[in-house]
């Protein structure tokens, strides 16, 4: 087997910086997740060039004190939009500039306005109405967490962890015992349930979605607060059903379809539930076995889905590049094992490498290594 490591995070983001350049293209939640591989390695190596990588895309986006984001509009009510909120946290705590925290001051009012479901769920978009999506704890609660805890919001905290609380529940399926990729209070879209509001399946990187989201609640948290040991227990309990389930140390793009016809490992839920895991057992949350499982499927993500290119380019293979669910009448995603079969797979892509980015880094971090 061909290893990557020491040192395959720094690898991967250098191969991404210099086959895409600065990210700045749109205001776009795959971004988010690669710039917060680059927090990761600049942490880990102290070389300011994953700083910079960062700062000079965000700059592009908000040019000015007032707080304005490019191609960014409140009024869509779009978790996803949340995702890259955490770099102006980021960058506001690094260098004091008050556009940073203005623009973040957007994004909270935008959570604050969410609209929701009749127990206080956020929507995952204004155009998905009464619509829960794993997705979007990944999306808002990291922010939201990290905004509250600046401003001594508690109120703002609970809140969140009521968004991760109620995610899970509205998602569980009891006789599997997964959670399935999105629920509609309303069960109004032909891919709910009209008994449980649940879509058909667990998705692979929906549930890699909320729990790193989770697990980056998690290492924030004071460990006395309140909502602490809730969202622990939460966190052990996916990430042991999680590690039950894996193939060959990875995971199947349809969780609950193993053995059917058509499913296959995916490299983006693989990296992101690793990378949870890895976070969350280094932090002392989760058990000691749990880091020694996480470890391995990081090396068997290596050697499932990285590959290498003649001149020494790292690239991240066998990546889903979208799934979701409704939408337009003409390609409506029905939410069937067959819809997620069919989505297009490929390799570069963004949110893919950033997941893997900071899996490597929480593997790097990790000690002792098996």
């Amino acid at each position: 087997m061909k290893e990557f490591l020491p040192k395959s995070a720094a690898k991967m983001a250098d191969c991404l910086m210099k086959r895409y350049g600065l990210l700045t293209s749109r205001w776009s939640y795959d971004y988010g997740v690669a710039w917060r591989g680059m927090e990761a390695l600049y942490a880990m190596t102290g070389e300011k060039k994953y700083f910079d990588y960062i700062k000079d895309a965000m700059d592009t986006f908000v040019t000015d004190e007032s707080g304005a984001i490019r191609d960014y509009t409140l009024d869509e009510f779009n978790l996803d939009y949340i995702c890259n909120g955490r770099q102006l946290l980021y960058l506001y705590k690094a260098t004091g500039e008050k556009k940073y925290l203005r623009a973040a001051d957007v994004l909270h009012d935008q959570l604050r306005r969410q609209p929701r479901t009749s127990d206080g769920g956020f929507w995952h978009k204004k155009c998905y109405p009464y619509q829960m999506w794993l997705d979007g704890l990944h999306m808002s609660a990291p922010f939201y967490v990290e905004y509250c805890l600046m401003a001594e919001d508690d109120a703002g905290i609970r809140d969140a962890a009521k968004q991760l609380q109620l995610a899970y529940e509205h998602t569980y399926e009891p006789k599997t015992r997964l959670n399935h990729h999105g629920w509609d209070e309303s069960r109004a879209q032909q891919w709910s349930d009209p008994e449980t509001g649940r879509s058909a399946h667990a998705w692979g990187r929906a549930v890699g979605w909320y729990m790193l989201g989770l697990a980056d609640v998690l290492a924030m948290l004071p460990e006395n607060h309140e909502c602490f040991e809730p969202l622990r227990a939460l966190m052990e309990k996916i990430s042991a059903r999680m590690l039950e389930i894996r193939v060959d140390g990875a995971w199947l793009q349809v969780l609950d379809c193993p053995g059917r016809e058509g499913n296959y490992l995916e490299s983006s839920g693989s990296c992101l539930m690793t990378a949870a895991i890895l976070k969350a057992a280094a932090n002392h949350q989760l058990p000691d076995w749990m880091l020694t499982a996480a470890q391995e499927s990081f090396r068997a993500i290596q050697r499932h889905f990285v590959g290498q290119m003649r001149d020494g380019t790292l690239f991240l293979a066998k990546t889903c590049y979208g799934a979701g669910l409704g939408g337009k009448t003409e390609a409506y995603r029905d939410g069937s094992y067959d819809y997620y079969i069919s989505e297009t797979v490929g390799s570069y892509d963004i949110k893919g490498t950033g997941a893997y980015i900071q899996a490597a880094c929480a593997y790097e971090g990790s000690e002792p290594h098996a």
